[in-house]
């Protein structure tokens, strides 16, 4: 009996960027076309510094409301960290199962960020492993059961190989503390089952190279129908500041 999984595994990157514009003034008598008066500004350089700067900017603080944050006076922003986030593999290949073996497969996420908030990653899967035609699936997981059920924000104990199923492990920078260590699993939420998408590294701080290993697993009954099955997955990353 021949069983294949693929998983294919889909990246976006938000950089919530919003187009700025400066304020035109005017009246009877004048006009000014930057709202922004400073006593000095600029990027003065010599041969062993670099310096940005500005200075005499009125009000200057951070102001939010509703969601929204104005940081005024201060080059909050700036960052010699360019956001990054990148998956070492796009797709995940089981091969051929067999019923009560369970199978492996890794990828690595690694994510960069400079900004003042940090960053957070979330991931969502389409739906179970299904076959092409949709007439059979793999349930995900819920680990050895009993007292050690995981769930799509919770893992759990998975070392039972009677308990089939797919779910997924994290290591690394910045994973949820509920992964205590490489024998933890949890499924992936589902956008079919309208789930919200689980946060899987997420820090306030800034970073370079954050990385963490995604372990992907999959066992089966020997009573699962032979055919290929997939998903997809989809990793969200996005910046905070």
């Amino acid at each position: 009996m021949r069983k294949k999984i693929f998983i294919i595994l889909l990246v976006f990157i938000f950089l919530n960027s919003r187009p700025s514009y400066a304020e035109n003034l005017s009246s009877d008598n004048y006009k000014i076309q930057m709202g922004n008066l400073n006593m000095g500004a600029g990027l003065p350089t010599s041969t062993s510094y670099n310096l940005g700067l500005t200075g005499g900017q009125t009000a200057p603080g951070l102001y939010s409301y509703n969601g929204y944050k104005v940081m005024a006076g201060f080059w909050y922003l700036k960052t010699i960290i360019p956001f990054a986030f990148t998956l070492s593999d796009l797709t995940i290949d089981f091969g051929t199962l067999v019923p009560g073996t369970p199978a492996t497969a890794q990828n690595n996420l690694s994510v960069s960020a400079g900004g003042a908030g940090g960053y957070q990653v979330t991931a969502i899967e389409s739906d179970a492993l299904k076959t092409i035609a949709g007439t059979s699936n793999i349930t995900d997981t819920t680990c050895n059961g009993g007292g050690s059920t995981c769930n799509e924000t919770t893992a759990a104990l998975w070392t039972d190989n009677t308990k089939y199923g797919f779910g997924y492990n994290l290591v690394g920078h910045d994973i949820p503390a509920t992964f205590v260590n490489s024998t933890y699993f949890r499924p992936f939420p589902s956008l079919a089952a309208s789930e919200t998408a689980a946060t899987v590294m997420e820090s306030t701080q800034v970073g370079r190279d954050r990385m963490a290993t995604v372990t992907y697993k999959v066992n089966i009954s020997g009573s699962q129908a032979a055919g290929d099955y997939r998903n997809y997955i989809v990793f969200v990353a996005t910046p905070k500041y």
